[in-house]
């Protein structure tokens, strides 16, 4: 199992593994904090967010039960 890095998205506990650092970017740096949140409140609230990028790249959004959230890439 790869191990996960950890960083901070608008304040957000966030793990995530190296083949999703382009969703980790997208959440940091295109959207502003309040666009960002609303991902972070749907997890939140129903285990999980899914989103996309500008490149239609496929993320999923979870709510860990420690407070922190993991990104991943969405299968189809």
């Amino acid at each position: 199992m790869e191990k996960l890095n950890k960083t901070l998205v608008h304040g957000f506990k966030t793990y995530y593994s190296s083949d999703v650092k382009t969703g980790i970017d997208y959440l940091r740096y295109d959207l502003d904090y309040s666009e960002a949140k609303v991902f972070f409140n749907q997890a939140r609230i129903y285990g999980r967010a899914n989103f996309e990028d500008d490149d239609d790249r496929q993320y999923v959004l979870i709510h860990n039960s420690d407070g922190s959230y993991t990104l991943k890439k969405r299968g189809y």
